[in-house]
């Protein structure tokens, strides 16, 4: 019977799992560990300073569990060894170099995790893959275990599939829960645990290698879906008709339904790029050319969608962006979140500034040294044709303004006061939203030229 349970990696995947987990089996005794001290100190810090990961609900969660049956430590050897359990929800970034670069995942964070539990686990040891891996990978635990000089050990894939800015509802109700392993006592001991909450006909079992798969292909069938309604707003903008009143048509289709299909400046986060090319590697590295270049087709579409609207932006300003200060609303990938990583806002900002723009940043929860460090090496060479800066104001970033551009769908960004903010723009201007949320007919009532994505011109 599994009482104590350790977590190594204490991110958007780690802390709030484990929090869910903790709240739900209050018998449980949860350790997440993590060798970074300042990302641990945030974690027991809380009401005192932001935590790591921004998630609606999880300071709530944390409220209730946090010293009592989950903690958060450095010390990574001891929450092994006291451990039934180790779930394994350290990053896997795609690899920069060597073979696969660019497209297979790097798994070198794994195999130390599992070196370490190797060495230090004492007694039987279910090791639970959380992190989004390749298909096989288990082969790697496994055999690497088979050294181990002491414990015992089983291997279980057990993929998240929250979302960020949904994470605890999703992790307190989810879908499904997906349990792999070839050991049928290990699947049961991991499958009791969710039963605390998930019913279960929503805990569904395979073996490890359709659940390291079916994680990659959910991600992969959801960037697909983003990727298509993007090129059909490309197709909009050209013969007149709405996407919004497109994607209402296809989204009743009971065949198909409404989630994912809402258009914008293309698919971000930690997992959809990061999978789709761990998917292409394994197509080509199993001999499946066709099955790669379709997948590699969807990657082309997101970046195709940022590309154009930059162009689109660069076109409507006269065809130059030099001197010129556009206003950002929004740097996450999505509302709800921090997380800034493979955020289309990322690529359409360097593209802005490669063209010569002033721009100025606004979003709620994503922190100036977040955005530095993704924009700080594309501002030109000092020469001042190009630069940015971030403002908590947001009537700092209209002011002077020659076009607002709107790349999250934070909330806030629909109630906008244009009569005020529009008045701080330099005239003429342009309010461009790529996630048709926001009231673009208030804006053209203040005077400003509008643009929305996937909204073709009528005759």
């Amino acid at each position: 019977m599994v009482q104590s349970i350790c977590c190594i990696g204490a991110g958007y995947v780690g802390g709030p799992s484990m929090a869910v987990m903790a709240d739900r089996c209050p018998g449980l005794d949860i350790t997440v560990v993590d060798l970074d001290q300042a990302r641990i100190d945030a974690w027991n810090n809380l009401g005192r300073g932001p935590l790591p990961v921004y998630e609606p609900g999880l300071e709530a969660v944390l409220d209730r569990v946090l010293g009592r049956n989950l903690q958060f430590s450095t010390d990574v050897a001891n929450g092994i060894r006291n451990a039934d359990m180790v779930f394994l929800s350290v990053n896997t970034p795609t690899k920069q170099n060597g073979h696969g670069a660019g497209v297979a995942a790097d798994i070198t964070y794994i195999e130390k995790a599992a070196r370490q539990i190797a060495d230090v686990a004492k007694g039987h040891t279910i090791v639970v893959e959380r992190s989004t891996l390749p298909v096989r990978t288990a082969d790697v635990l496994r055999r690497i275990f088979a050294n181990a000089p002491a414990a015992g050990f089983e291997v279980l894939s057990n993929p998240e599939f929250m979302a960020e800015g949904t994470a605890i509802s999703d992790l307190e109700s989810p879908d499904r829960v997906l349990v792999g392993g070839h050991c049928d006592h290990a699947v049961d001991q991991l499958a009791d645990i969710y039963a605390n909450w998930v019913s279960p006909e929503r805990i569904i079992r395979t073996n490890l290698w359709s659940s390291e798969l079916a994680k990659l292909t959910a991600n992969a069938f959801l960037a697909q879906r983003i990727s298509s309604i993007n090129s059909i707003a490309a197709l909009c903008e050209k013969t007149g008709a709405d996407v919004v009143e497109v994607r209402r048509a296809i989204g009743s289709d009971s065949r198909l339904g409404s989630h994912f299909l809402s258009p914008g400046p293309g698919f971000g986060g930690s997992c959809f790029k990061k999978d789709l090319l761990n998917l292409i590697y394994l197509a080509d590295h199993y001999g499946l050319a066709p099955v790669a270049n379709y997948w590699r087709s969807v990657v082309e579409m997101n970046t195709y969608a940022q590309q154009r609207l930059v162009r689109m932006i660069v076109r409507h300003l006269f065809g130059t962006l030099r001197d010129k200060t556009i206003a950002i609303l929004g740097f996450a990938f999505k509302a709800d979140t921090n997380d800034t990583r493979e955020s289309p806002a990322i690529a359409i900002c360097r593209e802005l500034l490669g063209e010569g723009a002033h721009l100025a940043i606004h979003d709620p929860r994503v922190s100036p040294k977040d955005v530095h460090a993704a924009l700080d090496s594309a501002v030109d060479d000092g020469s001042g044709h190009s630069s940015f800066r971030v403002e908590s104001q947001l009537s700092s970033i209209f002011r002077d303004a020659d076009a607002a551009v709107v790349l999250t769908d934070w909330a806030e960004y629909r109630q906008l006061d244009w009569p005020l903010l529009g008045a701080l723009m330099r005239r003429p201007a342009w309010v461009f939203d790529t996630r048709r949320g926001i009231d673009l007919e208030a804006a053209h009532r203040c005077g400003l030229d509008t643009w929305a994505i996937g909204a073709g011109e009528q005759d």
